[in-house]
């Protein structure tokens, strides 16, 4: 299973680069990956397998504990594992309606994510997932950092909002992005749980010849 882990985080950033081939220069090296050039990857077996990329530094492995490392061009990762095994409150998260992210970020005491991404109970880790997944993490990453990119642009006396409307949006602090988005654009109608959709609201509340 950790063989099938590693090779799925693997095509995963494959993929992942592959798609940001096609970005200008300057877009590519926005990309979180690219950006942070080394970083760690988790993989989480709750009831639902959850992946997250973090730029976070964790301690040393101790006891059990294992870990893998791996490269590609511009990427260089260290995959580690854990379970309810090692980590007996994952075993009481409840994710019969679904994957329970935040629940597992708070567990591992990990907010800043470049990526989390789960697979269901008997879904695939082939590489075939793994390479829609890489490259849909690709278009997202690309997306959100124009967005970001335009908002900062587009009302620069806003910009530390903006970013930290960008680092709750990444943590997946939904309340908090919301919050935030009504302070950037204090007139638009702004309140969303979809991250994507939030986004979009406030890059179309403060596009140029939009009154606020």
């Amino acid at each position: 299973m950790r063989q099938a882990m590693a090779a799925y985080v693997a095509a995963l950033h494959a993929a992942y680069l592959d798609q940001a081939a096609h970005l200008p220069p300057g877009e590519r090296a926005a990309l979180p990956l690219i950006g942070a050039g080394s970083f760690t990857v988790v993989a989480v077996g709750a009831r639902h397998l959850h992946v997250l990329g973090t730029t976070s530094a964790l301690p040393a492995i101790s006891g059990p504990e294992i870990e893998l490392s791996n490269t590609d061009g511009e990427l260089s990762w260290t995959l580690r594992f854990y379970d309810p095994v090692l980590i007996p409150e994952l075993g009481l998260i409840d994710e019969s309606d679904g994957p329970d992210s935040a629940a597992v970020r708070s567990i591992l005491g990990i907010d800043d994510v470049v990526y989390h991404l789960s697979v269901s109970p008997g879904g695939g880790l082939s590489q075939h997932h793994a390479q829609h997944a890489g490259t849909a993490l690709a278009n997202t990453h690309s997306a959100s950092s124009r967005d970001y990119e335009n908002l900062r642009a587009w009302a620069p006396a806003k910009a530390q909002l903006i970013d930290e409307f960008a680092t709750a949006q990444r943590v997946g602090l939904t309340a908090a992005a919301n919050l935030l988005a009504r302070e950037i654009a204090p007139t638009a109608d702004l309140d969303s749980s979809d991250a994507a959709h939030l986004r979009a609201s406030l890059v179309a509340a403060l596009r140029p010849g939009v009154r606020l």
